[in-house]
């Protein structure tokens, strides 16, 4: 019997279960995965609260994990049993073993172990999608990213610093600065003690920043908007404080006709095309040495309660994993 983290109802961590559940065989154009590590994402909080859906309940939660394929029907491709692969954005990661669709898997090169392999896909190609498509940097620009020392912070400060970008990190503590700035970051503004927008203005000799990667929504929007030069680009892709009230268009025209956009990873992977480019990126930027994934913490699959609380209660750093 295989064993899985699931919910019965929405709510905080005690409601994650460490269940018993049926896995079968393959059906056309899947593999069954034997997984070893899963990777932990905010947006598997979201699903846990009910913000975002995760169909009929019991379901189990998690969007990434790498496995071994362990079974393998028609269709699949050129998957054999025994490759590595790993995914990201798939509803039902934390799992011992999963059915999936081999369209959404992807191979890992062997440079790169399990550990690094759960903790990057999603969050690594949240960094590519933002840098490349969102507001595809250049070099010379500045830019604003909240949470630099968390997942996907560390990732997109770095590569962003490595496409000759100049970073500005929000943090909660003076840890956390020191981590982004040997992460990439050039400047961080401590957000419980300074006023973000005002710092923005003083680092930038009151330019603004070309782009924000604003990853906490609610909380930070008018910030965000205030840190902006004309015509920049507020990029909000997470909802840590709540989702954006609604707000009228007719507030970024003075502030310098500004583009607000909601980005998700799954619209960036939604095709294979999609999918590999950005894989490809990733895996090409991890393996040159340029971004390193920070592996900083680790919990078992069976103690994904606890990990959830140490996310929400912003006591983790970089990546963590769920090993299994």
């Amino acid at each position: 019997m295989t064993k899985a983290i699931r919910i019965n109802e929405h709510g905080g961590p005690e409601v994650l279960r460490w269940e018993s559940i049926e896995v079968g065989d393959p059906d056309e154009g899947q593999v069954r995965l034997r997984q070893t590590a899963c990777g932990l994402n905010y947006i598997d909080v979201y699903g846990r609260t009910g913000l975002y859906p995760v169909g009929e309940l019991p379901a189990t939660l998690g969007m990434e994990a790498v496995g071994v394929v362990d079974a393998i029907a028609e269709g699949a491709g050129s998957l054999k049993v025994g490759d590595r692969v790993a995914y990201p954005m798939q509803l039902g990661a934390y799992a011992e073993a999963r059915l999936i669709d081999a369209k959404y898997l992807l191979k890992i090169p062997d440079s790169i172990n399990d550990q690094t392999a759960a903790a990057m896909m999603l969050k690594g190609l949240t960094a590519h999608y933002l840098l490349h498509r969102t507001y595809p940097v250049q070099s010379g620009d500045t830019i604003l990213v909240y949470a630099a020392a968390g997942g996907v912070g560390l990732i997109l400060c770095q590569w962003a610093r490595q496409l000759g970008v100049s970073v500005i990190g929000c943090v909660g503590s003076d840890v956390k600065a020191d981590l982004a700035k040997a992460n990439g970051c050039e400047h961080t503004i401590l957000y419980r003690k300074e006023d973000i927008a005002t710092r923005v203005r003083d680092i930038t000799e009151g330019a603004g920043v070309a782009a924000v990667y604003d990853s906490i929504g609610k909380a930070t929007f008018e910030s965000s908007l205030d840190s902006l030069r004309p015509f920049g680009v507020l990029a909000t892709f997470g909802n840590a404080s709540g989702p954006v009230e609604p707000f009228s268009p007719s507030i970024l025209a003075p502030k310098g006709s500004l583009y607000v956009t909601r980005p998700t990873l799954a619209t960036h992977t939604s095709t294979r095309e999609l999918l590999e480019q950005g894989a490809n990126k990733l895996f090409e930027v991890v393996i040159s040495g340029a971004v390193k994934i920070h592996v900083n913490q680790s919990f078992s699959l069976a103690e994904c309660a606890d990990a959830h609380r140490s996310l929400e209660a912003r006591n983790t750093t970089g990546s963590t994993v769920l090993e299994i």
